[in-house]
């Protein structure tokens, strides 16, 4: 039974909760391969448990590693009490760790209700998948199914957290988004909702 709880990128341990995920991203790398950067396979045969996650993490040297990123082949919002609990505790033990998600945007969507002010206090970075300028254009490369509800969704999501003290960063992968007047209209966008743009470059699964 395939368990990679977590696993090592570059100089961060990432965290991998679930195989759920409410999109079906055209570039997402888990089209491509079982795992990223020589990873073990990322697909879990079933979800780990909270005491699993923690147990996991604390395999690791945190004087050595100092970002912790929950990313796995799911959406971690997915998992939104399991994913606050772990990253909770990695404060309490590990106080000088950094903590980011890398998320879609969509946990209110996939929870029920507004969850951007949750994060504050324990995760101090949300990565969010914003991918381009237009709603349309979104719909058919992230293919939520949310639908048109989506888009608007993700960018509310994205202004509550940078209201609620939470730093945003939101990405659109450079190879599908190599316009630099579309990056322009997606900074644009950022900039309004308080966060800012990273071009991110499109890495293929290994």
């Amino acid at each position: 039974m395939n368990m990679t709880i977590t696993y090592q990128v570059k100089s961060a341990v990432y965290v991998n909760l679930t195989n759920r995920c409410p999109c079906a991203c055209t570039f997402c790398l888990r089209n491509n391969g079982a795992g990223v950067y020589g990873s073990d396979p990322l697909w879990l045969a079933r979800e780990p448990t909270l005491a699993e996650v923690i147990a996991s993490l604390e395999t690791w040297d945190w004087t050595t590693f100092r970002e912790c990123v929950f990313c796995g082949y799911g959406e971690p919002t997915e998992r939104l009490d399991t994913l606050l609990a772990a990253a909770a505790h990695l404060k309490a033990a590990h106080p000088g760790v950094r903590v980011r998600v890398n998320t879609n945007g969509l946990s209110d969507l996939i929870n029920g209700r507004p969850t951007a002010a949750d994060f504050a206090g324990t995760v101090d970075c949300l990565s969010i998948s914003l991918n381009t300028d237009d709603p349309d254009e979104y719909l058919a490369v992230c293919r939520p199914t949310f639908g048109a509800a989506a888009y608007g969704a993700l960018q509310r999501f994205a202004a509550d957290a940078v209201r609620a003290g939470v730093e945003v960063v939101m990405t659109v992968v450079g190879e599908p988004v190599t316009d630099a007047a579309k990056q322009a209209r997606c900074r644009a966008i950022c900039r309004a909702l308080g966060a800012t743009l990273r071009v991110r470059p499109y890495e293929p699964a290994t």
